[in-house]
């Protein structure tokens, strides 16, 4: 052990010493290696923010949530099949309330884009969405300050709303929203509520919203809208039965025959996430090949400037097997200082893309897990052995009688 650990100080000081000798054909012989990895390592930070920040917001819809909505969220080829589509409406709802004994709850809303203003204050396109109480069950949200709607709100169509943080920060800056009468387009409704901060989902700001009763929307809005019923089940496991429930209630309700297609679609968060890892596959492993082919080119570079090393110290390796020296202990020799030059591009390599990711997230979200950075460091410096055997060989053969004749 104490020997290999004096091969590997050896090594490492021979290498320095390579490295500065021929400072240009060093940097374009690790070039490869570092651009393979930071490659690599860039692609895998900007998909591992990516996954963290779609998981966050994949989170906000509810892994035991169901949506019976009028499209699929996943189109296909068959656009107008979807469209001529009769619209969710509240007999759905009141069915599927009734008679799906696998729901925790059950709750319509539907949504538009309105100004909001608050006496000289206007705030475009906010986010509007009309509910009832059980929202607060089914999608997760919570007053921060105030109450959210009631049953009673609810049944009764009153004119109250619950906004979110970015609504109440502009248009109230430090007074207290509470009570306070806000313009939905011209409409006058009662603040009751602040809800809690929740960031964005899908590119949509969820602090800029404020929710009304579904009623309210529906007599100031339009009554002809559509309706999506988020479905809550009682036991998340239960998922698939939930499903299989919910579509017989809506082929009995909507009268369809045993060859009549599915005029609904029930939507639920796996469909997301199975076509968000489809495109991020092919990402993923555009990245590992380019990654991969830079590689690979460092790898034979590595080679290279190993084998112009062993020609350049043939008399050094004639002499130390003169005085002794193995021929195991010459490859390891040549092998360590391989694997070192790579293992130094390979840091350089996961620096470059640290300070990338940096600069990305300004953008994208990007998150360089630490294990990523270890392995990758670490199977440059395997590129290193494997690209070194060659060299290393044949130093490790060369006859020390010939080697010492040589000038």
């Amino acid at each position: 052990m104490k020997a290999f650990i004096l091969d590997v100080f050896e090594a490492a000081k021979i290498a320095g010493r390579a490295l500065r000798s021929n400072k240009i054909r060093s940097f374009l012989a690790t070039l490869g290696i570092v651009i393979g990895v930071m490659t690599v390592v860039l692609m895998i930070t900007i998909i591992a923010g990516l996954n963290m920040s779609f998981q966050r917001q994949l989170a906000a819809i509810g892994s035991g949530t169901l949506y019976v909505d009028r499209y699929p969220w996943i189109f296909d080829d068959d656009f107008f099949s979807y469209r001529n589509r009769p619209r969710i409406s509240m007999k759905e709802y009141l069915a599927i309330s009734r008679y799906c004994t696998k729901a925790k709850a059950v709750t319509p809303y539907s949504d538009t884009m309105r100004p909001v203003g608050f006496k000289s204050e206007v705030l475009s396109g906010v986010y509007i969405v009309g509910t009832t109480d059980a929202y607060l069950e089914t999608s997760d949200v919570m007053p921060e300050v105030g109450r959210f709607i009631s049953a009673t709100d609810a049944n009764a169509n009153r004119d109250v709303v619950v906004i979110g943080t970015t609504v109440a920060e502009k248009l109230f800056k430090e007074r207290n929203p509470i009570g306070q009468m806000v313009r939905i387009s011209g409409h006058e409704f009662r603040v009751i509520g602040v809800l809690e901060k929740q960031g964005t989902m899908f590119g949509q700001s969820l602090d800029s919203q404020a929710i009304i009763p579904l009623g309210s929307l529906m007599k100031y809005f339009g009554r002809h809208r559509d309706v999506t019923i988020i479905v809550k089940a009682a036991d998340p496991k239960q998922l698939d039965e939930l499903k299989d429930e919910l579509t017989g209630v809506l082929r009995r309700v909507r009268k369809l025959g045993p060859a009549d297609k599915d005029n609904f679609a029930i939507n639920e968060q796996g469909q997301l996430m199975s076509m968000y890892t489809q495109l991020t596959s092919g990402v993923y492993s555009a990245g590992i090949i380019i990654g991969g082919i830079s590689l690979l080119v460092g790898g034979i570079g590595i080679m290279n400037i190993m084998l112009v090393s062993v020609t350049e110290r043939t008399q050094e390796i004639g002499i130390r097997k003169a005085l002794g020296a193995k021929k195991s202990q010459i490859m390891r020799q040549f092998l360590i200082e391989s694997a070192l030059i790579c293992l130094i591009g390979g840091t350089i390599g996961v620096g470059l893309a640290w300070g990338g990711g940096k600069i990305i997230n300004q953008w994208l979200p990007a998150v360089m897990p630490i294990s990523v950075a270890i392995a990758s460091t670490m199977f440059a410096a395997l590129v290193g052995i494997f690209f070194g055997i060659f060299p290393a060989a044949k130093a490790a053969r060369l006859d020390p009688i010939v080697a010492l004749r040589k000038e």
